[in-house]
C-alpha cells in the first residue's frame, strides 16, 4: 500500500523478543497489504548455511541483517511504506538513526510492544525447541529478563504502546490509519481480540 504524499515511511514494530512481533506484523501486513521485512527472515538462511551458530555469530548476521533492511528500503519507491518486525534496542539508538537516514526515511512510526520480564521468560522459554538452531538458547533466560525490565522504545515518531500480553490489533490498524491520514474505506475490520 502506499500514501499520496512523499514521504518515505516506516513503520516499527519493536519489542524484545518473545514479545509478539510476528503476530503484530502478521496482521498489519494483511490488513493494509504492506511489504514486510524481519531481522529473522534476513537472517535465518544465512545461519543454516553457516551452521553451527554461536552467540557471537548469531549477532554478526543480526547486524548484518538489519543493513540489509536498510539497504532494501533505500531502493524502494518514496511512497511504499514499509513494516520492519525487529527489535531495535539490540544495537545503539545512532545505529537506527543512521540506517533511517542512509534509506533516506522521512517518516517513523512505532508499535512498541510493552511486556513483562516473566511474561518474557516464559514465552522465550515455550518457543526453546520451535526455534532455528543458533538463536539463545535457555541460557538467555536471565539476560532476556533483566532486559525486559529496561527496554524502551526508540521514539523516533509516534509512538503506540500495546500490553504484549494481548495486544489489541484493532486499536494498532486505527492507530496506523489515523497517522497514515488513510481513507476511512482502508481502516480494517478487526475484532479487539485480533
Amino acid at each position: 500500500m502506499t500514501t499520496d504524499t512523499e514521504e518515505k515511511i516506516v513503520v516499527l514494530v519493536n519489542g524484545i523478543p518473545a514479545s509478539g512481533k510476528s503476530t503484530l506484523t502478521r496482521a498489519l501486513a494483511e490488513q493494509f497489504s504492506f511489504p514486510v521485512l524481519t531481522l529473522d527472515s534476513l537472517k535465518e538462511p544465512f545461519m543454516a548455511s553457516f551452521a553451527p551458530v554461536d552467540r557471537l555469530r548469531n549477532r554478526q548476521l543480526g547486524c548484518a541483517a538489519y543493513q540489509a533492511i536498510w539497504q532494501v528500503v533505500a531502493q524502494a519507491p518514496t511512497r511504499c511504506i514499509y513494516v520492519i518486525d525487529a527489535w531495535f534496542g539490540f544495537q545503539p539508538k545512532e545505529v537506527l538513526q543512521q540506517g533511517l537516514q542512509q534509506a533516506g526515511v522521512t517518516r517513523v512510526l512505532e508499535l512498541w510492544l510493552a511486556i513483562t520480564p516473566d511474561e518474557a521468560v516464559a514465552r522465550y522459554q515455550a518457543r526453546l525447541t520451535d526455534r532455528m538452531p543458533g538463536h539463545p538458547g535457555a541460557e538467555y533466560l536471565p539476560e532476556l529478563r533483566k532486559l525486559a525490565e529496561t527496554a524502551q522504545p526508540m521514539a523516533l515518531g509516534p509512538v503506540l504502546q500495546l500490553n504484549a500480553r494481548n495486544p489489541d490489533q484493532a486499536a494498532a490498524c486505527a492507530w496506523l490509519q489515523r497517522q497514515l491520514r488513510l481513507p476511512i474505506s482502508a481502516q480494517p475490520a478487526l475484532s479487539a481480540s485480533g
